[in-house]
């Protein structure tokens, strides 16, 4: 029993690494889009992205430290 804890672990790892890097995916892709369809708006656009993709990040981190939390607990 003591493997399917780990296995569980690594699954939730997956996960939240395969989310994070959609989550980030789909922000810098409306970027993209958002300064090819107005060069002028870059640094606006840039600046409004930045916030939601380092907090998309540390939530990430986060979680990754909780599992990692409640494996050594074990």
């Amino acid at each position: 029993m003591e493997v399917l804890h780990y296995f569980g672990a690594a699954i939730g790892l997956g996960m939240i690494v395969i989310g994070a890097g959609l989550g980030i995916g789909k922000f810098t892709a409306a970027a993209a889009e958002g300064i090819a369809r107005q060069p002028e708006a870059a640094d606006k656009i840039t600046g409004a992205v930045n916030l939601p993709l380092f907090l998309l990040e540390g939530v990430a981190i986060l979680a990754e430290v909780f599992v990692l939390l409640i494996v050594l607990m074990k």
